[in-house]
């Protein structure tokens, strides 16, 4: 629950905090421009502010009328503002300093520190955004590339929105001709077949299903593919790492094992963000810290979703390759065979007979030979094959995905209540779970339990 209420005015530092050329300070509620009429001094003019509009004046503080600062204040008057209630934003010099004195300065008249999200969650309690375009603020911010900020944008725009409420309306439309038909058994109100009735919940379910498709792409977009690279020592698992980054990150040379722990970088192939984890070779370890080092090298292979399994094209396969063969059999894999500069030893036949499913790509990671081809494998065989969607709806979070499993389910259940001729009051029973489902994507039957947890991944002043 937001502490207080709607009635409180809630103030908090929206930028960064650090050195830099412009800091904000943001307050919204009722009270918010009367605080800053108690602090704000303006250079020129009297009178009332001019809603969006800029003043350039001093900020004094209440208790000693010292100076903090000299800024710009804008208020914007409710409810054309972000949580539709008065705004105000001070943009000062940025500085840890002055920007927590101007903080202090609002809540020692009256303001209270919000909580993380807690404007944003404002803008949705008072309806002008629904819950999905305010879960997509913070996957605006936390956008890695260029197609996962367009997915965030196209979501909070109201894209999937458009797309929920029209569920929502066919499925209202059904309940109302359903509840009609049970209300009023002797009135002339049209009544569907049972066909009929069958073929539009299935259409319903379709359009379910279709969205909760596009789930898996919609993830790999927003959260990125955490993968690792393994392989014996010395194969050039880190010439690999560095040549996909295109810098010197990891150390390489020609001593096995160099590599003894976990080098982590994240990198964007071709749209695609990869959390890329170099690790140290697999081999019986020879000391303690070796042991640690392959350790932690199954531990990170178990948890990756893809593995780049990296051999020496120049050394035939040996015992300690098909080792690891059989453990990146069952991951989702690929196959590099490395240093293609070199006369070759292994055939990229037989390991495609090994591991049929791995796609298997010959380069030179120390001299680039091979690398723009392999990552574009890398992103073809992460979306399976597929091209690109260009579709105006994908869906990229987990809550909205099982909601949606939750009301397929329903529709699923509703086919059966159909085909078993149950009364329609069991039929009306199920279209009501579905649109529940719909409902807590939107918001509309969403429990404060679970705003409370989705506003708290945001940061304060959001």
């Amino acid at each position: 629950m937001i502490p207080g209420g709607l009635d409180d005015t809630i103030a908090a530092i929206s930028t960064p905090l650090g050195i830099g050329g412009i800091g904000i300070v943001r307050m919204s509620g009722p009270q918010a421009e009367e605080i800053a009429r108690r602090l704000f001094h303006r250079k020129q003019g009297t009178g009332p502010f001019r809603s969006h509009h800029f003043y350039l004046g001093t900020i004094v503080d209440p208790d000693g009328q010292r100076l903090l600062d000299e800024v710009l204040l804008v208020l914007m008057h409710k409810p054309k503002t972000y949580t539709r209630e008065d705004v105000v934003e001070i943009q000062c010099h940025s500085g840890t300093f002055v920007l927590q004195e101007i903080l202090q300065a609002l809540l020692r008249c009256g303001a209270r520190l919000a909580d993380p999200g807690e404007f944003t969650k404002r803008a949705f309690l008072n309806g002008r955004i629904d819950l999905t375009q305010a879960e997509a603020v913070i996957d605006v911010i936390q956008s890695k590339t260029q197609r996962s900020l367009e997915l965030a944008h196209r979501q909070r725009s109201g894209r999937l929105t458009a797309e929920l409420r029209g569920l929502k309306d066919g499925l209202l439309d059904l309940l109302a001709l359903l509840e009609a038909n049970i209300d009023f058994p002797d009135e002339e109100i049209p009544e569907l077949s049972p066909d009929a009735l069958s073929q539009r919940i299935q259409s319903l379910r379709d359009s379910i299903d279709a969205l909760i498709l596009t789930y898996r792409e919609g993830k790999i977009y927003r959260e990125g593919v955490a993968t690792v690279i393994v392989g014996k020592p010395n194969v050039g698992k880190s010439s690999l790492l560095n040549s996909l980054l295109d810098e010197e990150r990891a150390i390489v040379t020609p001593i096995p094992g160099t590599t003894r722990d976990t080098l982590e970088e994240a990198v964007t192939i071709r749209g695609i963000s990869l959390h890329l984890m170099d690790t140290a070779g697999l081999r019986k370890a020879r000391d303690a810290i070796e042991e640690e080092g392959v350790r932690r090298t199954q531990e990170n292979l178990s948890r990756a979703e893809l593995a780049i399994w990296v051999v020496d094209g120049s050394e035939r396969l040996d015992e300690e390759d098909l080792l690891i063969l059989e453990q990146v059999r069952l991951k989702k894999t690929m196959v590099a065979i490395n240093k293609n500069d070199l006369i070759q030893r292994i055939s990229p036949a037989d390991l495609k007979r090994r591991i049929p499913e791995a796609p298997v790509v010959s380069i030179s990671a120390l001299r680039g030979s091979g690398i723009e081809g392999f990552k574009e494998t890398i992103r073809d065989f992460i979306l399976d094959g597929k091209v690109e969607s260009s579709g105006d709806v994908l869906l990229t979070n987990v809550r909205h995905k099982q909601s949606l499993e939750f009301c397929r389910e329903a529709l699923a259940q509703a086919l059966i209540t159909q085909a078993k001729g149950l009364s329609a009051e069991f039929l009306v029973l199920d279209i009501r779970r579905a649109l529940q489902a719909v409902g807590e994507i939107l918001g509309e039957t969403t429990s404060e339990e679970v705003l409370d947890r989705i506003f708290s991944r945001f940061c304060i002043g959001k």
